[in-house]
Parts: structure tokens; sequence; C-alpha cells
């Protein structure tokens, strides 16, 4: 299906498989582009469907000459994949060198000049991916998850005693195929959920305000086992070995991500691009930061991967 977005753009609605199931994708191609244009390939992150917030970057890149491939990870948003809300790091990495696949075989797409974006877990996705060999052209990671046990430690040792019955619960789940334990992925202070910062429930209302969608319209909660394997994912074991142009945008009273130990990830890649701003982790997504925020990635890009005029 394709619907005309706007004078500048058109946005179609497809499928990719991965892992045998469907993921949805949208593809945003610029209207006039006669050549092949470089691609952004985006996802989003902890627990949340592309449908929040992603798309107002997608059409911010497609405006600027670039073709974007948005898509959702097995098992949320519009793609296939029971049980719901499952957060499986190795699918999702399956996921991502599928859609970067299917991002290469459009056409009108220079195969060559393919970019990562991801934001918060997604983030330390197109870090990891990028580290182990995947041909990005370059990468754009925003506020990116760099290492497990300082997730861990940023959460504190009270919301990791009030999370911890439910991933342990939900693990035993798992193991005898029965239906997840599920978590509440943002919560207040003090409330048993993933993410519970002073800011994470003010910033996911103004991230959905933002979007159009209201609390109700997509799941906000998450399979808890995942909470068993955070600890253990730090795709900044792998950043010196990546080879590509990264662009890492940081901020810097980040309680999810911290600054410090992203910025230390940083600075292990050999060509990168550091953005350090003031803001919390769910600052990056709205005003008055996002211009910002989009401004950079947007100079970025021209720089590493122009497209052709």
């Amino acid at each position: 299906m394709i619907a005309p977005e706007s004078s500048a753009f058109t946005r179609s609605d497809d499928w990719f498989t991965s892992g045998g199931q469907r993921c949805a994708v949208a593809v945003f191609r610029p209207a006039s582009s006669s050549t092949e244009t470089p691609a952004v390939v985006m996802a989003h992150g902890f627990g949340t469907p592309r449908a929040v917030a992603l798309y107002v970057y997608a059409e911010a890149f497609v405006r600027a000459g670039y073709t974007v491939v948005v898509f959702d990870y097995r098992h949320f948003g519009e793609s296939e994949g029971e049980p719901r809300q499952l957060l499986d790091i190795a699918k999702q990495h399956e996921d991502w060198r599928n859609a970067v696949a299917y991002a290469r075989s459009l056409d009108g797409v220079n195969p060559a000049q393919l970019v990562g974006w991801g934001t918060s877990f997604a983030g330390g996705h197109v870090l990891s991916l990028a580290g182990s060999g995947e041909d990005f052209a370059a990468v754009i990671a925003q506020v990116p998850h760099v290492s497990g046990p300082a997730a861990v430690q940023a959460t504190g040792l009270r919301n990791v005693l009030r999370v911890a019955p439910l991933a342990l619960d939900d693990q035993v789940r798992a193991i005898f195929r029965r239906q997840p334990r599920y978590i509440n992925s943002v919560g207040n202070p003090g409330e048993v959920a993933v993410m519970t910062s002073s800011d994470a429930m003010l910033g996911l209302d103004r991230m959905l305000e933002s979007s159009g969608l209201s609390h109700g319209d997509y799941p906000e909660t998450v399979a808890a086992r995942i909470l068993v394997r955070i600890g253990l994912y730090s795709p900044a074991r792998t950043a010196a070995k990546i080879s590509c142009p990264t662009l890492v945008q940081i901020m810097s009273e980040d309680a999810v991500t911290p600054a410090r130990v992203a910025l230390r990830t940083a600075l292990k890649i050999p060509d990168v691009t550091i953005h350090v701003h003031k803001g919390g982790h769910f600052s990056p997504y709205v005003e008055p930061l996002f211009t910002n925020i989009i401004g950079e990635q947007l100079i970025f890009l021209k720089n590493v991967v122009p497209p052709i005029a």
C-alpha cells in the first residue's frame, strides 16, 4: 500500500520476514529523487513500538533526501510474534539484520549507503551490530544503552529488589513455555516498573502526545524475563571495533543510560562525533531539545552519506 503523505515524500507499508514471522516496515521515499539515495534504517528502544516518536525523525530524514525504513521488532507494534511484548536481544539483532537486507533490496536505494539509527536500547543494538561486522555506512546512536551493569546500577537497589521476583517468575514461565509475566516499562518512582526515574512517566506522556497517541493505544509492558539478561548485554565491549562514522548523542542527566558510561564508550569508537546535551533520557524526542537533536543528525548524515541532489 502506498499513500502520498506530502508533495515532498511518499510512505508505503510493507513486511519483511525474520525468523519465519513478518515484521512491519514503513518505507519513506523522497518524491523528487531520480537517483539512488542513502537509506536510514530505524527502530525504537525498550518495549516501545515505532509509532511512538519515530515517524517525526523519519519525516525529517526523507525531506532531506534519504529513503527511510522504520520497522517494528517481532512481538511488538504491528509485527507478528507471540507472545506479545517479548524482548529478546538475539531476535532483535536478527530483525535488524533482516531489516538492513530488506533496505538494501529496495529499488532506488544505494546498497552501500545504509545508516543504522537507534535510540535507547536500539542505540545499543546498532552499536553492537556495527562492532560485530554489520556493514553500515554510518551509525546514529541516540541515548544508547551501552553497559548492562551500569544500567542495572542506575535503577537503584530498591528498584532491583522490587522487579527481581517478577523477572525470576517470568524466567521460570519461559522455561515451561507459559504465558509471560508482564511488567510496566515505565513507572513513577517507587512503582514496580523497569524505568522509574523522576522524568520517566512525564517523558512517556510527552512522547505519546507528540505522536498523536494516548495511553492504551499500544501495550506499555514487557515480558519481565528480559530483566534477567539486561545486566549481561553491553554493546560497549565491541565499540572499539566500529569502523564506520558514528554519531553518539548523550544526555547529561540520563538516569537510564548514565552519561559518564556512554561517553566513555563513545570515546572508544575510532571515527566518532559526540554531542552532550543537558537533559534526561526522554528529552531528545520532544521540544525544546528535539530541534537541536535532529539538526545534529541531519548535519552528520550530510557530511558522511550526502544524498545526491
